[in-house]
């Protein structure tokens, strides 16, 4: 049976505080973990997930700072190394949604802002956790995308050119930093339950309750926060010895689409 373990291993997880990303980084802790649980907005959210950590038993603990924010995501970093040890897992989650616009009416600021999230985001953290990933024999890199990238929907632009350009990082780093024993990897959702999920769905069907799609979804569910941490999970784990620069859609056969 291949080692799942994480036991000793320090992980960064960015917009922890709920959905997807408190589900990665609660995922992480089960396997041995301890995480430092990255947020922006809801202080109380992220005190929630890291007291779900330490009932596991692992030590974590709450970092505010924007990823477009240069200098807070420098005190971050420095302040996680000094409270856990080197990191040698960054997970990349943080994200928002664009307003689900057409191209002709969505204007640059939009696109900006986007931007600095999705790619601009992960390309300053990593560059500023590579110090403390190369300490170790063995690190990773995770960046969380969207099957936007390959669905490519109408009045999606921003958002997916956005996740586009956070897959060419990764794919880049995943060469750049391969003689570094740092394994660069993409998870590609598709809709989950989580805030940004369920705003996503009650945009485009009016609807306030993301389970009403289960029925038209694979395997007749929505996707859940676990789900896409079970793959993060195999990625950064021992059972993944020899993969880097790929990308896994957590997709249920690429169907789960609105139809």
């Amino acid at each position: 049976m291949a080692d799942m373990s994480l036991a000793g291993r320090v992980a960064l997880v960015t917009g922890a505080s709920r959905g997807i990303g408190r589900g990665i980084a609660i995922g992480l802790a089960e396997a041995g973990a301890d995480v430092a649980v990255n947020f922006t907005r809801g202080e109380e959210a992220a005190a929630e997930t890291v007291a779900a950590i330490e009932t596991i038993g692992r030590k974590a603990k709450a970092y505010q700072a924007s990823v477009t924010d240069e200098a807070a995501c420098a005190a971050m970093i420095a302040a996680v190394e000094t409270d856990f040890g080197p990191m040698s897992i960054l997970i990349n989650n943080a994200g928002i949604a664009s307003r689900g616009q057409s191209v002709a009416d969505t204007g640059p600021e939009e696109v900006d802002k986007l931007f600095a999230v999705h790619a601009g985001g992960p390309h300053r953290l990593s560059r500023l956790a590579l110090p403390q990933l190369r300490t170790h024999a063995r690190s990773d890199i995770i960046i969380i995308s969207s099957i936007a990238t390959y669905v490519n929907s109408p009045n999606g632009a921003p958002y997916t050119m956005a996740k586009a350009a956070g897959e060419a990082l990764a794919l880049t780093l995943a060469k750049e930093e391969l003689a570094n024993g740092v394994r660069v990897n993409i998870v590609a959702p598709a809709l989950t339950v989580s805030d940004m999920g369920e705003k996503l769905s009650r945009a485009i069907t009016g609807q306030d309750d993301i389970q009403h799609l289960a029925a038209k979804m694979p395997f007749d569910r929505v996707a859940v926060p676990a789900d896409v941490a079970a793959a993060v999970l195999w990625f950064v784990s021992d059972a993944n010895s020899y993969c880097s620069g790929q990308k896994l859609n957590i997709d249920g056969a690429g169907q789960a689409t609105f139809r």
